[in-house]
């Protein structure tokens, strides 16, 4: 029997979610901070009030909704889901008060793109926003890559959301058996990651021609951006903007470290090296940038692009590996890619996309360890044939540590990837509803459900609005995995028209 769903439940989610968007409200001080200090007031002013709304609903909803016990698995996962629409909500009112959006819808698909580490945007005059902006539109892809219940896991007091809400963020390793030590590795490996990537990106940009400044300007949110695998960048031509082998390699590093399991980046530092080539997912990985690589590579050459083999690095296996990490930056122009790259390569590209990187990541898509696991769970059904029918056998990876594969996570795998091209789906039919070819409908809906960032040319600020609110909820959906969003519009309709 299916639990009665009591105005309690609805208390401690909104207790909850109070709790962690107070404390989510004061990282709107890094533009208040930057904008004060680079003397960018009307940024200051409208980012303060960002900042109240955020102290003043969690106030509210904290101290209005008392809980009386910790959270089930029903009200994290909820809470969760409640929390990031929230946070989207609330953080566009700002971005709509600067003249960079043209509307408020255009500023909530900024701020859910930001939150998710998508990519896409509807900025518009990128070139001429302030800094402190800019700025905090790569750290706000920063924090949503690494997760906003993960920094409340972190900060705050213990809250009973526990690892009921991490899984609804898509992060069910635990590095440490403590759910609160977990998220602090998880913040400690990227704020490390986050000096050493600015460097070399500061680096590599002074070497490419910036001035020191603006140098550690653009790597600090460069690395942010790829870290995240978040794709936004600081000048409207993307990467296209450095022009330089080098930078183009340190991106390619970061965003491929940004897209591994947090949980392996532990156990890397902290205890085996050698679990880097014993990781399934790695090794999973690998293959597919090999399969692929060689299929785009061919695509390519039969459309007489790259024939330079330092041409194909720097612009084939650049956008392909974006589109694997779901990372989204590119070193093309989208006409380029839609005109000229050829049916075989946009293929590839779209399957790198909807795969994505590693679970337990910044990366979006379908996830790597997710095709491993459906892969063995195929072979053990092809060896079966070959053993007697009384013979057990057991089926084995190691991700993280030795896991045995059983039909519950075969079963579990192959739903999650029917509910992604479901959604995939849905989002090509919106966009050809709204006049739009089949191809490119079907590239924007693969990008923005699977958090990848790469853009057919639609996402502009003057798509219709309708296609502008698909796109936000396969975002909000894609990077929750389906499980948390389901788990609240179920909840909701229940306490509505089910009674309680």
């Amino acid at each position: 029997m299916m639990k009665k769903i009591l105005w309690e439940d609805w208390k401690t989610i909104f207790h909850y979610t109070g709790v962690i968007l107070y404390f989510f409200g004061f990282t709107l001080l890094v533009p208040v901070l930057l904008g004060t200090i680079l003397r960018e007031f009307h940024v200051v002013v409208d980012f303060l009030i960002g900042f109240f709304l955020f102290v003043f609903i969690g106030l509210a909803l904290r101290m209005l909704f008392r809980a009386r016990k910790d959270a089930i698995w029903l009200h994290g996962l909820c809470i969760t889901a409640l929390t990031w629409l929230l946070a989207t909500l609330i953080l566009a009112i700002p971005y709509s008060m600067g003249g960079f959006f043209g509307s408020y819808l255009d500023s909530c698909f900024d701020a859910m793109s930001g939150l998710t580490a998508t990519g896409l945007t509807l900025i518009q005059r990128l070139d001429h926003a302030p800094l402190s902006l800019n700025v905090w539109r790569h750290v706000l892809s920063f924090i949503g890559g690494q997760g906003i219940i993960v920094i409340a896991l972190v900060f705050l007091p213990p809250l009973g959301l526990g690892y009921k809400a991490l899984v609804g963020e898509g992060k069910e390793d635990r590095l440490i058996p403590s759910i609160r030590e977990t998220g602090k590795a998880i913040w400690v490996i990227s704020l490390i990651y986050l000096g050493i990537g600015t460097l070399l990106f500061m680096g590599a940009g002074m070497v490419a021609g910036l001035s020191p400044l603006w140098s550690l300007f653009h790597g600090a949110c460069m690395f942010m951006s790829s870290w995240s695998t978040g794709g936004f960048v600081p000048q409207t031509l993307s990467t296209l903007y450095y022009h330089h082998t080098l930078y183009d390699s340190v991106c390619m590093l970061v965003l491929i470290l940004g897209s591994m399991n947090f949980g392996l980046h532990f156990l890397i530092w902290y205890k085996n090296k050698k679990e880097l080539f014993r990781d399934v997912e790695i090794r999973t990985f690998l293959i597919t940038i090999f399969i692929f690589s060689i299929l785009l590579a061919i695509g390519l050459l039969q459309n007489n692009l790259f024939s330079e083999p330092l041409a194909m690095f720097r612009k084939g296996f650049f956008v392909f590996l974006s589109a694997h990490t779901s990372t989204g930056q590119a070193t093309i122009y989208t006409t380029h890619l839609f005109n000229h790259w050829g049916d075989l390569a946009l293929i590839v590209i779209m399957i790198a996309m909807f795969l994505g990187g590693s679970s337990g990541s910044t990366a979006g898509g379908f996830k790597i360890i997710r095709l491993a696991i459906i892969a063995k769970g195929f072979q053990h059904e092809i060896r079966r044939f070959f053993f007697p029918q009384q013979a057990v056998l057991v089926e084995k990876i190691h991700h993280i540590g030795d896991q045995v594969i059983i039909d519950k996570i075969v079963k579990s795998a192959l739903i999650i990837m029917m509910l992604f091209i479901v959604m995939q789906i849905m989002g090509t039919v919106a966009g050809i509803l709204n006049g739009y070819a089949l191809v490119p409908s079907l590239f924007e809906s693969i990008s923005s459900s699977s958090n990848a960032g790469l853009s057919s040319g639609i996402t502009r600020p003057d798509m219709p609005n309708n296609l502008k609110v698909v796109y936000i909820f396969n975002m909000w959906l894609g990077r929750l995995e389906f499980t948390a969003v389901f788990v609240f519009i179920i909840f909701v309709f229940r306490s509505f028209f089910k009674g309680k």
